[in-house]
């Protein structure tokens, strides 16, 4: 049972973030103790492979702690992870404890070089660098295959024409695709940025204060110099230029990217649940949610979701910016601490924003006949700036102008358009004839500009095929 005493379990399973619920593995505790152990035994490794420890010392650390190779998380179920996060508050985080757990573990040759010169932020940063690639990589795979979705849902809508709305009013004709190239657009640019920062997370190495002293001492100039790359290399990360400890260009350009792959989804979402209202009716998800009260309700959960991460993503990003700017002196004071669970809400968030919109977008439907309905109630007034612009060079723009407002009072827009243009007959030399098609003139169809244009450039930029995409192993060429 839930208790209240000191040292209580505590576990965030998701129960007031169901957004989250079921996305979140890869940035789970029990992943980020996994990389931890990962990124000791990388070092040992690394040490290795400077000429500075024996080869038999790598390969007796790889053996009994798991290795599993290059930037994959090794399989760390001995360690407690519960214990280990009451042990870290002595201290201020895990590091300090999992030393002793890996001291435990270690046989006698392996010891002496475990966290061999490191402080605790090289292992703590290089761990979540490489929580976030492999998140990152997973990330990076669910959003092609929306991109393939959506592909696939501009081409067949590309020519339903619909109501533009702006400031929540109609406005002009566009088209279903025209609207849906829109988000396919929005999620393609954050999925090529996310890939730039995932591509650049480096590893972290520079020692207690920055200048890699401690690993100088140990192997000399020329090992301290290659340590970082070889340590890179053990955790497929990029090598860093130099020790980022208080630099954070890394977590903060990560965060950004991040928060605008929501924002994309975020976009989507919104345009969704706003189509899917009762009174609109023009979009329906696959499934939709009921009502704990009301029966007949069909909700847009999967668009509720996907918003409710929007809508949190933005600040959490700016925390990561202020911890950033807060990174004071050589090593943060609670600055860095604040970056570990924002940076990780953020994956989680965008982990479970984009599953939720891949399934949405695989569901979606679209009621044509909702969208001509829509289409069709203010009877040709959405087609207002096309009279203006051609019929002003004949009546001139105060007549066109008491055309749509005797329109807008309920006249018929066609009677008074023709109307005009009958007056106009003898005063203007060629002014179209009444028997011209008014029709044509105010056929929304006919006034959608490069709409279907725009849709076959968004679809020729995006992802051609998704299926080959695995999301349950991403490889290192998904970025």
């Amino acid at each position: 049972m839930p208790s209240d005493e000191p040292g209580a379990l505590f576990t965030d399973v998701g129960l007031l973030s169901p957004v989250t619920v079921s996305h979140d593995a890869l940035v789970a505790d029990d992943s980020v103790a996994a990389a931890l152990v990962t990124a000791e035994v990388a070092l040992v490794r690394a040490w290795a492979g400077v000429g500075v420890a024996p080869d038999a010392v790598a390969t007796a650390a790889s053996e009994e702690f798991g290795w599993s190779g290059a930037g994959l998380l090794v399989d760390a179920d001995w360690l407690d992870t519960t214990r280990l996060a009451s042990a870290a508050v002595a201290g201020g985080n895990p590091v300090i404890p999992l030393i002793a757990r890996l001291d435990d573990r270690a046989s006698i040759q392996v010891r002496p070089w475990l966290h061999r010169g490191a402080t605790s932020q090289d292992i703590l940063d290089s761990a979540l660098m490489l929580v976030s690639r492999r998140a990152g990589l997973h990330l990076l795979g669910v959003l092609r295959q929306v991109e393939a979705q959506l592909s696939g849902f501009a081409v067949v809508h590309r020519d339903t024409v619909a109501a533009a709305r702006t400031l929540t009013q109609q406005a002009v004709p566009t088209t279903v695709g025209a609207r849906a190239a829109g988000w396919l657009r929005g999620v393609t640019r954050a999925r090529v940025r996310l890939g730039e920062a995932v591509g650049q997370l480096p590893a972290q190495l520079g020692g207690a204060g920055g200048t890699l002293a401690s690993f100088v001492e140990i192997g000399g100039t020329d090992a301290a110099s290659a340590l970082p790359s070889a340590y890179a290399a053990e955790l497929a990360l990029a090598t860093p230029d130099a020790p980022w400890h208080v630099s954070r260009w890394p977590v903060t350009e990560l965060g950004d990217a991040l928060v605008q792959a929501i924002d994309a989804l975020g976009k989507l979402a919104t345009d969704v649940a706003t189509g899917s209202r009762t009174e609109i009716g023009e979009f329906a998800e696959g499934v939709g949610g009921g009502s704990s009260a009301m029966p007949q309700k069909r909700n847009p959960t999967g668009a509720v979701l996907v918003r409710s991460a929007a809508l949190r993503a933005p600040q959490l990003g700016a925390t990561l910016h202020l911890a950033a700017a807060l990174a004071a002196d050589e090593r943060p004071d609670g600055a860095w601490h604040a970056e570990w669970p924002t940076l990780r809400e953020l994956l989680r968030l965008a982990l479970g924003a984009a599953q939720t919109a891949h399934t949405l977008v695989a569901g979606l439907q679209v009621d044509e006949g909702a969208v001509a309905r829509a289409l069709a109630t203010t009877d040709g007034l959405l087609v207002s700036e096309r009279l203006s612009i051609v019929l002003a060079p004949v009546i001139g723009s105060d007549e066109v102008r008491r055309i749509v407002g005797a329109a807008t009072s309920g006249g018929d827009l066609r009677a008074l358009v023709r109307e005009a243009l009958e007056a106009a007959l003898d005063r203007v030399p060629g002014a179209p004839h009444p028997a011209d098609d008014v029709d044509a003139l105010l056929d929304p169809a006919a006034y959608t500009g490069l709409a279907g244009t725009l849709v076959d450039r968004a679809v020729a930029d995006a992802p051609a095929d998704a299926a080959r995409e695995s999301l349950e192993a991403p490889t290192e060429e998904s970025a």
